[in-house]
């Protein structure tokens, strides 16, 4: 009988190997992957700092950059182009970045948590509980002392509370159940979804119902550097405390008892994944609003490129999530611009069809190896 000391943690890859079948695909070389998603998303950076209306030539926009980044002096006349560059659109393309980044690892946390492929950051009701928060700065003016950062902090603090309801609500003698997490949640998202709806209809109409609209579905326009640093800083942390939990993912994906076997305690490790993921996104959902897809189709893409493992998917899901959210940024104030579309339209817009793509390939297993 094997000890305590025989086991080994064991990656989805290595099960696979043990059963007997065709020989797994390919998957594309890390040493590869990431350098090549990290200097993609430094050059998207630059690109979503460049394109839009304002018609500056690229050098002028990397000139920009540098005097920001290095703290060098312009002209008097080129604060205005200085202002759109470095103010407006390069902080928006960073938070960007960090919310595509979010949103995807904690996409990959959540499937494994609750066990199931169609979970995203948004199931456990957290997105629709700092909805209610927003929405009451938006449309009654909550927490006007605040000034900037009364959207942030009621959003923050209502998906704190949301994170809370749900906890207390799906707990058990036995724990936090994948059913329980999932059903609790997604109770819990229709209704604070109803209350944010109320709130809407009995507010004035105008333009408060609109960005509130606006923030419902996702919307990057009130990026600036004061917000970057406390959504950077959970996501940050949100990875660092992943990755290092790589190892008992695959084993909690396998399912509790396979990871009882291996040592790992899965009512424990799942309440610490709930806490984890709520606060990222709450962080998250405070300074974006609610952007859906990306936590749902990133993962199941990276997937397919570096199979199941936990340890390859976080290196390369936060890179790739990055990239997603950029791009799409750039093309939600462009493709109608002066008008700006929600970026939750367009990810949808992107994420539908490749979803039902992926469906279709027999070669794919949704959240298998």
């Amino acid at each position: 009988m094997a000890t305590p000391t025989d086991r080994r943690p064991v990656t989805p890859s290595a099960a696979a190997r043990t059963t007997s079948g065709p020989a797994p695909p390919r998957r594309l070389p890390l040493a590869l992957l990431v350098p090549a998603l990290l200097a993609a998303v430094v050059l998207s950076l630059v690109c979503g700092a460049g394109l839009g209306a304002s018609g500056l030539t690229w050098a002028e926009v990397l000139r920009y950059l540098w005097a920001g980044l290095s703290g060098g002096s312009i002209s008097p006349d080129e604060v205005p182009a200085y202002t759109i560059v470095w103010e407006l659109r390069f902080p928006r393309a960073v938070l960007a970045a960090v919310v595509g980044a979010g949103l995807s690892a904690i996409g990959i946390a959540v499937q494994a948590m609750v066990r199931n492929a169609l979970a995203d950051p948004f199931v456990l009701g957290i997105s629709s509980g700092a909805a209610v928060g927003a929405n009451a700065v938006l449309l009654f003016g909550a927490l006007g002392a605040l000034g900037v950062w009364a959207l942030s902090a009621a959003a923050f603090v209502s998906a704190l509370a949301a994170m809370t309801l749900v906890y207390v609500v799906a707990r058990t003698p036995r724990g936090l159940t994948p059913l329980r997490l999932v059903l609790t949640g997604t109770a819990m998202y229709y209704g604070f979804s109803a209350i944010t709806t109320f709130m809407v209809f009995a507010a004035e109409r105008g333009e408060a119902a609109r960005s509130a609209m606006m923030w419902l579905l996702g919307s990057l326009g009130g990026a600036s550097w004061a917000s970057v640093p406390i959504a950077a800083g959970a996501v940050l942390a949100g990875l660092a405390h992943l990755a290092w939990s790589a190892r008992r993912l695959n084993a909690l994906a396998m399912g509790d008892e396979t990871a009882a076997a291996l040592g790992v305690d899965a009512g424990r490790f799942r309440k610490e994944l709930f806490v984890v993921c709520a606060a990222v996104t709450g962080a998250v959902v405070a300074v974006s609003g609610a952007i859906g897809f990306v936590g749902l189709m990133v993962p199941h893409a990276v997937r397919m490129l570096v199979g199941a493992d936990h340890r390859r998917l976080l290196a390369v899901a936060p890179l790739l999530g990055a990239l997603l959210l950029i791009w799409v940024d750039v093309l939600s104030r462009t493709v109608l611009a002066p008008v700006e579309l929600p970026v939750g339209v367009l990810t949808a817009a992107v994420g539908v069809p490749c979803f039902v793509l992926l469906m279709r390939r027999k070669s794919y297993s949704f959240g298998g190896a």
